[in-house]
């Protein structure tokens, strides 16, 4: 279609300056004069004819160029989605990876708290479980945090629940001391004896008895309280509390 407007554009500039001439001049030029301006004629309009097709073909060139650029904007805008959803597929499956992570992290977290451990109590290694662990460690933050009376009761359900703790005989000391601390001697000299009987090897059986002295003197039996001293002193000489057991009696006399 394009040719052929071409053509048709060639034909109509050819008749218009080549017939109307002819006519208007016939009478004045001779058969090779004529010759000679059809000639140039023609060459003027295949010069114009050369000229009309490149400018077609230019304009061609342009349109062609624009229907181009319009594809390419197309793609371009069709990549910039696909990279938008690349994008976002990247950060699911980043955010899917971390929760997986997190949730094997705490499975295992809950795993080995559900594990025994290991632990050295007073000198020797033993093993405990998590919730024995924290009963205890409950109990002596209470103590230490001057709540006697908690502390004793979650020490007394320790030695109930977990008779043959590596900690057992610490939580005896300790429930002991609980109620030193509250003023029930009685109660207390029972649970320090309760040490000694059962956990005899313990390192802490030498505060024990100078514990139970203690009670015996605020009690105001003062032979219980030398006696004990004594007992002391007699097993564990070489032990801190043996020295202040000798301190001790050395101020009854």
């Amino acid at each position: 279609m394009h040719t052929l407007f071409k053509s048709r554009i060639t034909a109509v500039f050819l008749a218009a300056f080549s017939f109307a001439p002819l006519q208007a001049h016939a009478g004045l030029f001779d058969d090779d004069e004529a010759r000679k301006a059809i000639l140039e004629i023609r060459s003027k309009m295949d010069t114009l004819s050369r000229d009309i097709g490149t400018r077609l073909d230019s304009k061609s060139d342009k349109t062609s160029a624009i229907d181009l650029l319009n594809q390419n904007e197309q793609l371009r805008q069709e990549i910039a989605k696909l990279r938008g959803k690349v994008e976002v597929l990247t950060n699911e499956l980043a955010n899917t990876q971390q929760r997986q992570k997190d949730f094997y992290v705490d499975l295992d977290n809950r795993l080995r708290a559900l594990e025994p451990q290991k632990v050295t109590v007073d000198g020797k290694e033993t093993t405990v479980e998590q919730e024995e662990l924290k009963i205890y460690n409950t109990a002596l933050a209470q103590f230490k945090g001057g709540e006697y009376r908690d502390a004793g009761a979650l020490f007394f359900d320790f030695l109930r629940r977990y008779p043959q703790s590596g900690y057992a005989a610490a939580a005896q000391y300790w429930l002991g001391n609980s109620f030193y601390a509250q003023r029930d001697y009685r109660n207390a000299i029972t649970a320090q004896q309760a040490l000694v009987k059962n956990y005899p090897d313990s390192p802490k059986v030498p505060d024990a008895l100078l514990n139970i002295a203690s009670c015996y003197s605020e009690l105001k039996d003062k032979v219980s309280a030398k006696r004990t001293l004594e007992s002391l002193i007699a097993q564990f000489g070489n032990s801190s509390a043996a020295q202040t057991a000798k301190e001790r009696l050395a101020s009854m006399k």
